[in-house]
């Protein structure tokens, strides 16, 4: 289902619609008050962003950011396609993490869109995912839309934590049982 039939259905949740609505407004606060790029510039000053949800197969393709100005529409459709599918709420999703992911993604070689296993989770999810494993932590942040779980087909896990150390932007989680890799924009650390 696309964001405009989500829209347009009746039976949508509308807390998920507000939330979803602050999406505009914190696009264009990070905008204005100018969150440091993780990467140098594209020669052209264009970022795109080609990501799989692997639990909703929704994704999203095109451009996030143009110099140092993130897109709101682009936010919006990203949000969307990064909720958390177990409750379907919406949360804004941090600049920075998405800048961190697709730096890894271009930095890999990869070929293949890629894919976000979590993006943003609900206090909910989050709560009952920690009570059924010691790895989720109690405060992720998941939780305030600063974290990821990636995935990418054609590169190993273990060279995408490598790509993301590298780039000493935040936080990097190896789950090598699982086979991705968490970033997030959060303190410069690794697991």
């Amino acid at each position: 289902m696309s964001l405009e039939d989500l829209l347009n259905d009746k039976d949508f949740n509308r807390r998920a619609l507000l939330k979803g609505s602050l999406t505009l407004s914190a696009a264009a606060l990070v905008s204005a008050v100018g969150v440091n790029p993780v990467m140098a510039a594209a020669p052209d000053g264009r970022y795109s962003f080609e990501v799989f949800n692997t639990h909703t197969h929704e994704s999203f393709s095109g451009l996030y950011r143009v110099g140092n100005q993130y897109l709101p529409e682009a936010f919006e459709r990203i949000n969307y396609t990064l909720r958390d599918h177990r409750t379907n709420d919406i949360f804004p999703i941090d600049p920075r993490v998405i800048d961190i992911a697709v730096a890894v993604h271009r930095m890999s070689g990869s070929t293949k869109p890629l894919k976000v296993l979590s993006g943003y989770r609900s206090p909910k999810t989050n709560k009952m995912l920690s009570k059924a494993s010691g790895k989720v932590a109690k405060q992720s942040l998941h939780m305030s839309g600063q974290a990821v779980d990636i995935r990418m087909d054609d590169v190993s896990a273990s060279r995408v934590r490598d790509i993301a150390k590298s780039l000493r932007a935040g936080g990097v989680g190896y789950y090598r049982k699982s086979g991705f890799v968490h970033v997030d924009s959060g303190a410069v650390r690794s697991w």
